[in-house]
């Protein structure tokens, strides 16, 4: 155990590795109280991690139980794949109409309380009350004062969210709590959700991310749509929404996602 290690929690009698943890590390453990856990050590204060897995609980998505929380360190139920957890065969239709019915706990405007954490890099949740707005200044420009964009790629970043980009988003969505970064990787078993950065945004975002996949079973999709329809339109905006993702990309794993943005770009004329 470590200095952070959480009070009240008790003493580890053996760890092994996992697979996994692009920005964090992590063990699997067992306390000395017979539980099986996951060990998360994080770069970021892993409070505001453990406060949006609770949010995600409160709104009845399916998310490891926080056992514990130091200043860079969780400590989380072990929820392992389904053969090794018991809880049989992965149940993406169940996991869709919960992310549909997550993002049915709305509010009166986008962001959130305070700034968290997307991987390694501060998210901007200062409240806005326009959605193309909030996702164009809070989301896209906030990562060109830092990410490794080359300049004439940035200038066209720029040029599209001066206009064309918040003109194609949804003027007026709904106010939906999201994931935040909803990515296949963020999905254990066909059931768990982890690793959130979770703010009040347009729904669109998570499943524009969820859409960055293209091994996630349609049964997971086809529950979502049943349990609330996806707005006509949706297709042509993914790929603006699926920006700022690959943005935190260019930041944490370098310039190989550059050739997808400029893609977008191209795609759209920008």
């Amino acid at each position: 155990m470590t200095d952070d290690w959480p009070p009240g929690v008790p003493p580890v009698i053996r760890t092994s590795a996992v697979e996994g943890g692009h920005i964090c590390s992590t063990q699997r453990a067992a306390l000395a109280d017979g539980r099986e856990v996951i060990i998360k050590r994080c770069p970021y204060p892993a409070d505001q991690e453990a406060e949006g897995l609770e949010s995600l609980r409160a709104a009845g998505v399916p998310t490891p139980e926080v056992v514990g929380v130091g200043t860079h360190l969780l400590v989380l139920e072990f929820v392992g794949d389904s053969g090794e957890a018991g809880h049989g065969r992965s149940e993406w239709a169940a996991l869709g109409r919960s992310i549909a019915r997550l993002h049915r706990h709305t509010n009166e405007r986008f962001g959130w309380h305070q700034d968290n954490y997307a991987g390694r890099f501060t998210q901007d949740n200062r409240w806005c009350d326009d959605w193309p707005t909030f996702y164009a200044h809070r989301r896209v420009l906030g990562h060109l004062a830092h990410a490794e964009v080359p300049d004439p790629l940035r200038r066209r970043l720029e040029k599209a969210c001066a206009g064309p980009l918040p003109a194609l988003l949804r003027q007026h969505p709904e106010v939906s709590l999201t994931h935040g970064d909803l990515w296949a990787g963020n999905v254990i078993a066909g059931h768990w959700l982890v690793d959130p950065a979770v703010s009040y945004a347009d729904r669109e975002l998570d499943l524009a991310y969820l859409r960055l996949s293209d091994d996630l079973p349609a049964e997971l999709f086809d529950a979502y749509h049943a349990e609330w329809p996806i707005d006509p339109g949706f297709d042509e905006r993914r790929p603006a929404l699926q920006l700022h993702k690959l943005l935190v990309n260019v930041r944490h794993f370098g310039p190989r996602f550059l050739p997808r943005i400029a893609d977008t770009l191209d795609g759209y004329g920008w």
